[in-house]
C-alpha cells in the first residue's frame, strides 16, 4: 500500500475509534441514573473524558502526519506527528485498560448492577456493551500506527544516501630544498 493511503487509513480508523468513545462517554456520563449518586460514574466519566481528549489528540496527529508524507514528503514532520499519535493512543489504550475495562472495574460494575431498581442493572448493561464495542476500533489503530510505521521506515530506508570515505589520511611530501629554507628562517 502506498505511503500515503498508508496514512489516511490510520486517520480513518482513528476516526471510528474517538466516535466509539464518543458514544461511550454519551452512554457513561449522560444515560447515568440519576439519582443515587455514585462515585463509580464519576471515575468512569473522568476516564472517558480523558480517553475522547486523547483521541481527539491523536486524530488531529493522524492528520498532521498524513499532510506531512504527502508529495513532497517531509519525513520529519511526519515522524514528529506520527510519534504524537502514537503516545497520546498509548495513553489512551492504558486508561481505557485500566480504568475502564479492568477486572476490579467490571466488578465494581456489578455490584452496582445488584443495587435495587432496574434502572442501574440497565445502565450497567449498556455501560458494558459500549465499552466492548470500542475494542475492535482499539485493534484497528494498533494496526494502523504499526503499519504507518513500517510504511515510513522502508521510505525511508530506501531513500537514505550512503557515503563511504575511504581515504585513511593525508601523505604530504617536502623536499629538502624546502625543508631546508624553513630551518634557515627559523621553523624547525
Amino acid at each position: 500500500m502506498p505511503l500515503e493511503a498508508t496514512f489516511h487509513d490510520l486517520s480513518r480508523q482513528l476516526a471510528r475509534l474517538l466516535e466509539a468513545f464518543r458514544d461511550a462517554r454519551l452512554t457513561v456520563v449522560e444515560d447515568a441514573p440519576l439519582r443515587d449518586t455514585v462515585a463509580l460514574v464519576d471515575r468512569l466519566g473522568d476516564a472517558i473524558e480523558d480517553v475522547v481528549g486523547w483521541a481527539q489528540e491523536a486524530f488531529a496527529a493522524s492528520n498532521e502526519a498524513e499532510h506531512a508524507v504527502a508529495q513532497p514528503l517531509d519525513s520529519h514532520r511526519a515522524r514528529q506527528a506520527l510519534t504524537t499519535c502514537q503516545e497520546r493512543f498509548n495513553r489512551l489504550t492504558s486508561v481505557f485498560s485500566s480504568d475502564l475495562v479492568s477486572y476490579e472495574r467490571i466488578v465494581d460494575l456489578q455490584r452496582l448492577a445488584q443495587r435495587p431498581g432496574g434502572e442501574w442493572r440497565l445502565w450497567v448493561s449498556a455501560v458494558r456493551q459500549v465499552l466492548e464495542r470500542v475494542r475492535p476500533p482499539i485493534q484497528d489503530v494498533s494496526q494502523a500506527l504499526f503499519l504507518c510505521w513500517q510504511a515510513l521506515a522502508e521510505r525511508l530506508g530506501t531513500a537514505s544516501v550512503s557515503i563511504q570515505n575511504t581515504t585513511i589520511g593525508q601523505q604530504i611530501s617536502t623536499t629538502e630544498a624546502t625543508t631546508g629554507e624553513m630551518t634557515a628562517g627559523g621553523a624547525t
